[in-house]
């Protein structure tokens, strides 16, 4: 008998805690910020926090001409491409005449640790990247 009210308040305090419940994130009140490195880009860590280990979610806006030059990260990361169209490609240098098109709802895979670049060619383009962290940008 004595056990069972222990149990009772760590299993009550455990549902307090992992509400399973839809939670909404919006992105105009995230936190964006703006590398001075790369003029034209904006993003947002949506969820996850890119020096712990989980997943992660990263929002980026890139005005139209910005370019992201050839970078690493440390995890496989995916994107989506949510307006517009991003053109990627895979290399230390930038040959924009090997950059594929992944235009709105398409997405990509960048592995680990594999040099690539992105490119916001015809216009403004918003994506969004996930992964498992920690991870990083790693400009090459």
């Amino acid at each position: 008998m004595h056990t069972a009210l222990p149990l009772a308040l760590l299993l009550a305090a455990f549902a307090a805690v992992a509400d399973p419940s839809p939670q909404a994130l919006d992105p105009a009140l995230a936190r964006w910020f703006a590398p001075p490195s790369l003029p034209g880009l904006r993003a947002a860590w949506l969820a996850g926090d890119e020096t712990l280990p989980g997943p992660y979610v990263l929002r980026v806006k890139l005005a139209a001409g910005g370019r992201v030059p050839p970078h690493t990260h440390p995890d496989r990361r995916y994107t989506t491409v949510l307006s517009g169209t991003l053109h990627v490609g895979f290399g230390d240098t930038m040959d924009e005449a090997a950059a594929i098109a992944v235009p709105a709802g398409m997405l990509y895979e960048a592995p680990a640790g594999v040099p690539h670049w992105v490119w916001a060619r015809e216009g403004d383009v918003e994506y969004q990247e996930s992964g498992s962290g920690p991870t990083a940008t790693r400009m090459r």
